[in-house]
């Protein structure tokens, strides 16, 4: 039997925050539903599959094709309505892809070091430094952040890189030229830091 799961930090930060969640399960066929939403989040999970930007997959790629076409599809239209969205995770990874960038498959093959993901189920922490006068720095500052990812952004496209990783990994991506596009490859909703999604509300209330 296969389900449509998200984990309920996501659900409890959007509530924290003065929002209400809606989830939406992987559906490819349009994107209508944006319609009736104030912001998008595009939340953590399975790697994006290369073929979205037009390479082979490595041998620890594993992605979920169904996911990724309905969330392709999601981020275009909302980025065409000027609709408020915050990726996390995988989610900041699309958001680049979905702006013509491309991926790191397998950061310890470029790295040399696997603390992005220490252990399967384990977040590892590391520094990050934000570019003044971004989107980020109105919302947050330098810090630490946690982290769980093998994969991460190589080229963040048309959008433009603001947070970067004491290894300088780009840690975090924006569009100035849009109300509020964020995406960040940390987990603000494990760490019970509010202020992204904070910050992803009060844009979906400004008409």
């Amino acid at each position: 039997m296969s389900a449509a799961l998200l984990p309920h930090t996501y659900v409890e930060s959007v509530t924290a925050s003065g929002g209400r969640a809606v989830i939406l399960p992987p559906d490819d066929t349009d994107a209508d539903v944006l319609c009736r939403l104030d912001a998008l989040v595009l939340a953590g999970g399975a790697d994006l599959g290369p073929d979205l930007y037009g390479e082979e997959a490595g041998p620890l790629t594993d992605s979920r094709p169904d996911r990724d076409r309905g969330e392709i599809a999601l981020v275009r239209a909302a980025i065409g309505m000027d609709l408020p969205v915050l990726g996390v995770c995988r989610g900041m990874q699309l958001l680049a892809v979905a702006h013509g960038g491309r991926l790191h498959q397998h950061l310890p093959d470029v790295l040399g070091h696997d603390k992005h993901r220490p252990a399967p189920g384990l977040y590892g922490s590391h520094g990050v430094t934000v570019a003044p006068g971004s989107l980020l720095a109105s919302i947050i500052d330098d810090g630490e952040v946690n982290t769980y990812h093998h994969q991460g952004v190589a080229d963040p496209g048309r959008l433009t890189a603001s947070g970067w990783a004491d290894d300088g990994l780009i840690e975090a991506v924006e569009d100035p030229a849009k109300r509020f596009v964020l995406g960040v490859q940390w987990h603000p909703e494990e760490s019970g830091d509010m202020r992204l999604f904070q910050a992803l509300v009060g844009a979906a209330r400004i008409e």
